[in-house]
């Protein structure tokens, strides 16, 4: 990650209740406790050696793990969660100084090389600048950064002037599909920008955002998942559910996505414009009726069975990083709540109700995830990802404990 350029002084850990913790496992302790974050990091990454010998070297990235029947499902490199394993590992290596986590991450960045030239998604940026970012921030070298920039340039491919945004999904030949997630991709192109001094990756960057401000908000600050723009006018011509619960919904990740990527944008450009969203949306979040004390989100604002829907800890994981940049460009008061937000999520994110025991839970840090509710794929399950914008979030914690 680049330098935060605002510092905030360290606000002590608050205390924080816990109760209606459903979907989530055992109930954390609700007693005064704060967060150790160099235990809860050295945790993670003797979880994390545990995955590495699951994986026992074979050509696989991990991604999500079965209880009932104690399977470890693994994918090929396509995979758009590829880049989060890798990435998660030197993270927990950059903490720890574990070497056995940055070894195997410098194995499975081999493996990922190929996408660098995969035009055929947007997830190349969660494929290659979760992965092949982290490794070059923590030793630079030119062969990243240039596997960085041809990723960047397969990105490109997917952008349409005329509609402002870089594609997301390969459907029909009529629809031109653009969804929330994809605003985190933009970091790439960022990057790209700073490393070869060519502005166009920057524009490009900068018109999906404003395309997405201007598109993906709602009147009241949430966000929709889905477009389906017309490729040829630029126009919209509808709006689709997505992984949320309806078209007209707030689905939990997306929502953490938002406040994470327009948050993300203002670091590099330094618009207002995103920082106020950033802003509302999170206050979108924080402040919404059928939140839960805990800060862990059901799976959608609107999910049916309110309050037995099940918890999503990827959102919360995710919406948590965000908050702990968020908190270092917002003065005062507000400021300071956006960390304690942070402190709570983390608070329970590392209690039993979610950190899975040692040695269990196929080696992944978090239970209790929801992929794609609708197409009722990977639910109340560990993910790649839950566990990579965990494990950043308590880094970025550590570094505000360390300011």
């Amino acid at each position: 990650m680049n330098t935060w350029i605002v510092a905030l002084a360290f606000v002590g850990c608050t205390v924080v209740g816990t109760a209606d913790v459903r979907a989530g496992g055992r109930e954390p302790d609700k007693s005064k406790r704060e967060i150790n974050v160099e235990n809860v990091l050295a945790r993670a990454a003797g979880q994390y050696l545990y995955l590495r010998n699951e994986l026992d070297g074979a050509e696989a990235f991990p991604k999500t793990y079965y209880k009932d029947d104690d399977r470890l499902e693994t994918s090929d490199s396509e995979w758009w969660c590829s880049g989060f394993y890798p990435g998660t590992l030197f993270y927990l290596y950059e903490a720890t100084g574990e070497k056995g986590l940055y070894e195997e991450g410098l194995r499975m960045l081999r493996l990922l090389e190929p996408e660098q030239y995969n035009v055929d998604t947007h997830d190349v940026g969660f494929m290659i600048y979760c992965s092949f970012g982290n490794a070059n921030r923590i030793a630079p070298k030119k062969e990243y950064e240039d596997v960085l920039v041809n990723a960047a340039r397969s990105l490109m491919t997917r952008f349409n002037p005329k509609v402002g945004c870089i594609k997301s999904h390969n459907r029909k030949p009529e629809d031109y599909i653009v969804i929330i997630d994809n605003i985190m991709n933009l970091e790439l192109l960022f990057r790209a920008t700073e490393i070869t001094g060519d502005p166009s990756y920057y524009n490009v960057a900068v018109k999906h955002a404003d395309t997405t401000l201007e598109n993906h908000v709602r009147a009241d600050n949430s966000l929709y998942h889905a477009l389906n723009y017309d490729s040829r006018t630029g126009t919209i011509k509808g709006y689709q559910a997505g992984q949320g619960a309806s078209e007209r919904s707030a689905w939990a990740r997306g929502q953490a996505w938002g406040l994470y990527g327009f948050t993300m944008v203002y670091r590099f450009t330094k618009d207002e414009r995103y920082l106020r969203q950033a802003i509302e949306t999170v206050e979108f979040i924080l402040n919404h009726p059928r939140m839960p004390k805990d800060l862990i989100p059901y799976w959608d604002f609107d999910a049916s069975g309110i309050p037995d829907a099940l918890r999503d800890a990827s959102a919360a994981a995710i919406a948590c990083s965000g908050l702990l940049e968020l908190c270092r460009y917002v003065e005062g008061d507000v400021g300071k709540r956006y960390l304690k937000a942070a402190e709570k999520i983390l608070l329970v994110l590392s209690s039993p109700a979610y950190t899975a025991a040692e040695k269990t839970n196929g080696g992944f840090i978090l239970e209790h995830s929801v992929g794609n509710m609708p197409a009722k794929k990977e639910i109340d399950v560990p993910l790649t990802y839950t566990d990579y914008y965990y494990v950043e979030a308590l880094c970025r914690y550590k570094a505000l404990q360390n300011e």
